[in-house]
Formats: C-alpha cells, structure tokens, sequence
C-alpha cells in the first residue's frame, strides 16, 4: 500500500510540475524520414545520420513544485556532430501537434545552416544561423513567428526573476523575436532557461576517440549478437575514466553512490548471460551518462574469437597473394593507397550439385519469363559461309564484275543467328555474419541470399546475358575475403551451383574495398551497358574505424568511381533502416528495399529484367 502512494503521489506531483502535452506529442520516428529531407535539401551534410537526442542538464533555476518533484533537471536539446542529427525523440511541449511538428522541421532547418562567425558564442551564433534561414526560405517565416510566440508564453516571465536572470531573459527575447538585434548576452549566476528553438549551447562530446583502443578491439568477439540496444535508441553520453581501485572497503564508497544502480560494474563482453544482459539494459534505461574503463585483464573471449576462424586447411582455396587496394579517408579527403588487401577465393570442397527441389519450379517460372529477354533470332548478311545466299550481296557482285570491277566473291552468304544483349552484370553478395541472423524460425538471412543467387543464375542462363558472381566479406583490412562463385568467362553449371550451395556467414562487411575490386572486374568487359548489382542485409562496418560515417563515405566514394567508369550501381538490401544511409550511397532511385527477406528468391531476378529490359 505504502508503495502505491507513493507511485500515486510522483505521477501527481511530478505531471503538476511539468509543462507537458502527450496528447499532441510528435516522435522522431514520425518526422524522420521528413527532417532528413529537409536538412539535407537545405544544405546540410548529406552524410549525416538523422538520431535521438540524449537529455543534458541545463543548470537553469527550477520552480519550487519542479524542485519537490525532483524533475526539470534535464533538457532534450538538437544538436549535430561529425556523425549524425541529434533531434529530440519526442517533442510534446506546445499543445498543438502541428507546432510540435512545426518545432522538428525548423531545428532541421537551422541545423543545415553554419553560421557566418564560428568563432562567436553560442548567444550570436544562434541568431545568425536564424537569420540564415529566414533570410534564405522567407517561407520558414511564418513557422518561425508562430513557434517564437509559443515558445515565449511558456519562458519564466522577467518581472519574476532576480535581476540578473531579468536581464538575461530579455535579451534572448529580444534575440528570439528580432535576430540580430542582441550583440551580448548578459552575465547571471544560474544557466538560462532552455531556448527550444535553438541547438544546444555546449553539445556533449564523444568519449575519447577508439582509435588507440582498436588493436584491444580487434581481439574481441563479434558485438551483432551480444549487445542489447536500449529501446528508445538515444544516445548515451560516455566519458573514460581510470580502473577504480578494488577491494577499498565501505569507508572508500561516496555515499551519494549508495543508492544508485551501481558505481562499477566489470563486464565480459564476451560471456555474460541473456539475464545478465537484461538487467543491465533495464538499469541503463534510466541512466544518461556511463563511464568506461577498459581493465588489464585479459578475457577468454579473446581467444575463443581466434578459434572460432576456420583453419587454411578447411578454409577456402585462396588464389594468388591478393590485391592492394586503395580506401578513402574522408576526414583528411584523401585516398590511402594499399590500404586494403582483397584476398580472391575459391570454395575448394564444393561438389557439383543440382538445383534444390524446392526452387525448380519457380525456376522453370522464371526461366520462362526470361526467355523474352533473349534477343532474336536475326539474318547476318555478307557471311563468308551461311545457310543460304545472300541475293542482295550476290546481284551487287554479279553488278560489279558486269561493270568490269575486280571484286572478291567471298562473302555472298547469309546465316541465322541469335542475337546478342550488349550487356554485362556482376552480381556481389554480402556475406558478413550478420547474414546468419534468423528471416523466421526456420530460414536465415544466409539461407535466403543462397536461394537468390540460384534463382538469379537459372534465370541469366536463359537470357544468354554474359554475367558473374561473387561474394564478400571482411576482418579488418586485411585481408577481405572475395568469394568467386562464377566468373565472366566461366559457363554456369553444377560446379558454379556447388560453389553457390558451399556459401556461409564470414565476418565484417568492408564494402569500399569489395566495390573497388568489383568494378575492376566489370569495368574490364566489353559491353555498352554494365551493371553492379550489390545484395546487401546491412551497412558497412568492420572491427577496426571502419564505422559509421568513415565506412559509408568510403563506400560512396568507390560507388562514385564505379559511375565514372560508366558502371551502373544498383543495391538490394533486406536492412529495414536502410533508408537512413542506402540514398546517400546509391541516390533515391538507386536502390530496393525487400520488406519481406522471404520473397528476396523471387524478387531479385524480376527487379533484374526491369533494370534491363
């Protein structure tokens, strides 16, 4: 009962605290798609990612109800950062959802801008990148006005504050409704009350960079599997710090840490338990900020990771020492050369087999419908030797020898042949480990890209179309395992359908490097019309920095290479985000997303004839 009121008595005090309208809430989840359009069509860096915000404390003197409640400590500002958007993930501070959605729109909006003087404080800076907007879109105006009014009937009124503070509201009143106008913000002891419609003062800064921590990194198990992601996907604000000292003894804890989930917590990535995990999550819930340490203790995962790579005598033949390729770094907008090391392979123990039951009558299917695509069957004139001859050639021979002209007889023939579709297709596979996640209880994502490249293979066969297959994944930058399921000059067959059905998860997905090499390989084949077919069920990542923002700008860098070289990319992806990254890399109408991975089969060889047809 004691426990009931008290539940009764925070929602009560704590909803009588604060100034909040769920009903006329709007989630990023909502907008996102809408924001990044904005932000990007603005001017802003097409590179970043559109994510949650995580909450900040402001600092700004709370009311006394806000105080008894405990809350009001922290603000869910925007702000961007080398790698993404920071946008609140709910905003339900005005009553009316339209200004809720109208407050998205306008942070997008000024996050594209960049005002005229970096160097200035965040007060100036604010203003100029308003004017920006409204100097640049007068049609964001009205939006503007309508979200200042709004936001300044919820703002503490100045006539109630201490001077200081009075002084302080008014110019950042004035700087709301005129921009421009304030060169200075006054000096007061507490923060300001957070200004909505402008980006965070002092963003967080990331931890410490990894970068001198990728060679631990490197030794450690795959994440994909381990990690629990926190449901409401914002990000976490992180901090390094030394390893505690153990073993101090009650006297040594703060107290203020006693009633906290806990001061330190060592954590094996590499062993803890599905519970173990669980209770952690539901801890960091409530959590804004984590402090790591890395200890000098070694971990069993370390070696199990080692074990777990198949030995040279089960793994695939690999032919030749490799190829060095280069990769870009986009921070210093330059390429690496022999950074990458693609390692071509060939499935040594792959026996021949046949088509799988299952897929022989959609392949009979397909085939069918393909055959449309082959070219017709047409006459060849002036054949040195053909079917029959060529009356058109023979009475110009005939003409010419009657006319007194030496004239060789040699091509009076004419011949039936096929035809020929001046085209040529690479299809390549990502075969990163995220590939052996489940599609339902009984298919994998792997399971599923097999089945397609069947399918795809039964259907160019009928087409007479010159194609080739391959498969791909990374650890590192050295090597990047490249997969030769069929080459362009091999013939497809049981072998290439053994090769095919020999297929399993490999490791990371270092796409820049396997796109590189994929386009050396297209780009040497004779045809007028050359396509890159990319299959794809994520991002590209890797163990080391190969992250983020540095592995799409690599990959949109070789995707951009490949069109000079008059290739055609296209990706297919099963990833539901890809949306936030696929359009960056490949334009909006360079890509498909397959809602549902089980159709993939069918829909991969269909999306092909549209393509080409």
């Amino acid at each position: 009962m004691e426990e009931q009121v008290g539940q009764l008595w925070d929602r009560l005090i704590t909803r009588a605290a604060e100034q909040r309208y769920p009903a006329a809430a709007v989630t990023l989840e909502q907008v996102s798609r809408t924001a990044a359009i904005l932000f990007r069509a603005l001017g802003g860096d097409a590179g970043l990612r559109v994510e949650a915000a995580t909450a900040t404390a402001h600092g700004a003197r709370r009311s006394w109800l806000q105080r008894i409640a405990g809350s009001n400590t922290s603000v869910k500002l925007s702000w961007r950062d080398a790698q993404a958007l920071r946008l609140p993930p709910v905003i339900d501070c005005f009553a009316e959802a339209s200004l809720n959605r109208d407050l998205y729109l306008w942070l997008a909006a000024l996050a594209a801008q960049t005002a005229s003087n970096q160097a200035a404080d965040w007060f100036v800076r604010s203003q100029q990148m308003t004017l920006a907007v409204l100097d640049e879109y007068p049609g964001m105006g009205t939006r503007y006005r309508r979200l200042v009014a709004a936001h300044l009937a919820q703002r503490p009124h100045p006539e109630r504050m201490h001077a200081d503070e009075a002084a302080r509201e008014q110019a950042i009143r004035a700087a709301l409704q005129h921009p421009g106008s304030c060169r200075h913000l006054p000096v007061a002891k507490r923060a300001p009350q957070p200004v909505l419609l402008w980006l965070h003062p002092t963003p967080p800064l990331p931890a410490a960079s990894s970068a001198d921590t990728a060679g631990e990194d490197a030794g450690s198990c795959d994440h994909e599997g381990l990690s629990k992601a926190l449901e409401d996907q914002s990000r976490r604000q992180a901090e390094r710090v030394d390893m505690p000292e153990e073993n101090r003894g009650l006297i040594a804890v703060r107290m203020e840490n006693i009633f906290t989930w806990g001061e330190f917590a060592r954590v094996d990535r590499g062993t803890e338990e599905n519970e173990d995990l669980d209770e952690a999550a539901a801890a960091a819930e409530s959590m804004d900020r984590f402090s790591v340490t890395r200890g000098g203790k070694t971990i069993a995962s370390r070696l199990r990771f080692d074990l777990d790579l198949p030995s040279e005598s089960c793994d695939d033949q690999q032919i030749g020492t490799g190829i060095l390729l280069p990769e870009w770094d986009y921070k210093a907008q330059r390429l690496q050369p022999a950074y990458c090391r693609i390692q071509p392979m060939v499935a040594a123990d792959a026996s021949p087999v046949e088509l799988p039951e299952r897929l022989r009558r959609t392949a009979r299917l397909l085939q069918a419908q393909f055959q449309w695509l082959a070219p017709a069957r047409v006459w060849h004139r002036e054949q040195q030797e053909g079917q029959e001859i060529d009356l058109d050639a023979y009475l110009r021979f005939r003409g010419e020898r009657a006319a007194g002209q030496a004239v060789a007889g040699d091509r009076l023939y004419r011949d039936m042949r096929s035809g020929a579709r001046d085209l040529a297709c690479l299809l390549l596979a990502d075969l990163s480990l995220s590939t052996d996640a489940f599609v339902n209880d009984r298919v994998r994502v792997i399971d599923v890209i097999r089945d397609s490249l069947f399918l795809f293979a039964e259907s160019l066969a009928a087409t007479g179309d010159r194609f080739a297959m391959y498969g791909f994944s990374s650890r590192r930058r050295d090597p990047v395992r490249f997969h030769q399921l069929k080459g362009f000059t091999e013939s497809y067959n049981a072998r290439v359908r053994g090769r095919i059905d020999a297929i399993k998860p490999g490791y990371y997905t270092r796409m820049g490097a396997a796109v590189r090499h994929a386009t050396q390989l297209l780009a040497g084949q004779p045809a007028g019309r050359r396509l890159l077919l990319l299959l794809t069920d994520g991002k590209p990542n890797d163990l080391d920095r190969y992250e983020g923002r540095y592995g799409i700008e690599d990959t949109r860098h070789a995707l951009r290479q490949a069109r000079e070289q008059g290739l055609q990319p296209f990706c297919v992806t099963v990833d539901q985000r890809a949306g936030e990254y696929l359009p960056h890399l490949f334009g909006s109408g360079g890509y498909v997303l397959i809602h549902r991975p089980s159709q993939l089969p069918r829909e991969l060889p269909l999306l092909y004839a549209r393509l080409t047809a």
